[in-house]
């Protein structure tokens, strides 16, 4: 074992201002442990959520909400050229047809008629002309129908990498067993509105909410991700609550709880976190989408690029961005500017997207990095920034939590 160092669908408005006033978070919410990680339970065929989660029925419309019936046939078309059918529209549920097969909506166009009453499709005498059970005139679509219990969509699971464990074994003279790295990381992804995500947007930046751990305790990758753990543990006692029966005040309470309680304001902001958590509430994002999404925001990650993560019959529905994630922005900073100067990783700077490659520095590589050649000033204005005014904005934070327990 390595050592690493330094390592639904959205709310009516409504509903969500009930949320926001509603939330009331515990004065004595001062333990600085993080609360553990909440267990995920996939979901086929379409993507993981947590199983708090409610769970929506197929959508009776002409496109599928997150839970198509695997008896529905089916059909997608990149109506934009965009490179996917992951847009809203792009999918769709196909209509029966009187010659027992189905028919495609999208690009659905009327079929002519000639001399002899024969029918032909103006799109392509390839594609038959079809009479839908529910009645009309006859009509063709370019695009393939499928059952989805005979075909269907294809999924890839989250990124899974544990990252480098903070505490390798040791000799009894307290000297490491495994590989040292520095500044090591940790394979993430999160996704762009889609099919799989209800079309929200689950790598939108929510603002710097988890804090840049250099010169504290909240220092190793592992620390981090626990205390986004927590976001994510809130969101999930909300949904309990309001599977129980709870109001959506009392559902927010219950969330904004289990936030708080273990989080430490030196290591969150916590207005933004609830924020954060309110507004992912119903979305379609799961725990690595929330993970990623918050280290991103928060200036800690490194994007590789995109890749399908969900497709149907060879057309992507759901594209999923893939990162490196590290403890810090200095870290992210060191490791962008540092590996381009170092052999090792010539030709395979990061890996790819699906598979992203974030190693930290060994002790060697790092005593060859050249920092004279880097430059550090988007992390020493982030210093210059955080010196002024971190103190002040840790104690607001908790005194604005205080008062809004207290009001409510």
């Amino acid at each position: 074992m390595g050592t690493s160092l330094l390592a639904p669908r959205p709310l009516k408005l409504a509903f969500a201002a009930t949320l926001m006033i509603g939330v009331a978070l515990p004065a004595a919410a001062q333990v600085a442990t993080a609360p553990k990680a909440t267990a995920r339970i996939p979901l086929e065929p379409i993507e993981p959520i947590e199983p708090t989660d409610p769970q929506p029925e197929p959508d009776p419309g002409p496109g599928p909400g997150p839970f198509p019936d695997p008896g529905q046939y089916m059909c997608a078309a990149d109506l934009n050229n965009n490179g996917d059918a992951a847009d809203e529209g792009e999918t769709a549920y196909c209509a029966a047809t009187t010659d027992g097969g189905h028919l495609c909506p999208l690009q659905e166009v009327a079929c002519v008629a000639d001399a002899t009453g024969q029918y032909s499709c103006p799109v392509g005498t390839q594609f038959a002309c079809q009479t839908k059970v529910a009645g009309g005139p006859p009509s063709c679509s370019p695009n393939q129908c499928a059952n989805l219990a005979t075909t269907p969509i294809i999924t890839e699971p989250p990124i899974e990498d544990p990252g480098t464990s903070p505490d390798g074994s040791v000799d009894a003279d307290g000297n490491c067993l495994g590989t040292i790295e520095i500044f090591s990381g940790r394979g993430m992804r999160c996704r762009p509105p889609g099919l799989n995500t209800t079309l929200a947007n689950c790598c939108k930046d929510k603002g710097k909410i988890v804090k840049d751990g250099m010169g504290s305790s909240i220092g190793s990758l592992g620390t981090k991700i626990a205390v986004v753990k927590g976001v994510f543990q809130g969101m999930s006692a909300a949904f309990t609550a309001l599977r129980a029966g709870a109001t959506a005040g009392q559902a927010a309470n219950a969330g904004a709880n289990a936030l708080i309680i273990g989080l430490d304001p030196t290591s969150i902001a916590i207005s933004l976190a609830i924020n954060f958590m309110i507004e992912f509430l119903f979305s379609g994002c799961d725990q690595q989408d929330m993970e990623t999404a918050m280290l991103r925001s928060s200036g800690m990650c490194h994007e590789l690029g995109s890749y399908c993560t969900s497709s149907f019959l060879g057309i992507c529905l759901q594209k999923a961005r893939g990162h490196c994630c590290f403890n810090t922005k200095l870290g992210r900073i060191i490791q962008e500017q540092g590996r381009p100067q170092l052999t090792a990783f010539n030709g395979n700077l990061w890996g790819t997207a699906k598979k992203p490659m974030c190693r930290g520095f060994t002790p060697e590589e790092f005593q060859a990095l050249d920092f004279s050649k880097m430059d550090l000033s988007e992390y020493y204005a982030d210093i210059e920034s955080r010196a002024q005014t971190d103190i002040q904005v840790d104690m607001k934070d908790r005194v604005d939590a205080y008062l809004n327990a207290v009001k409510n």
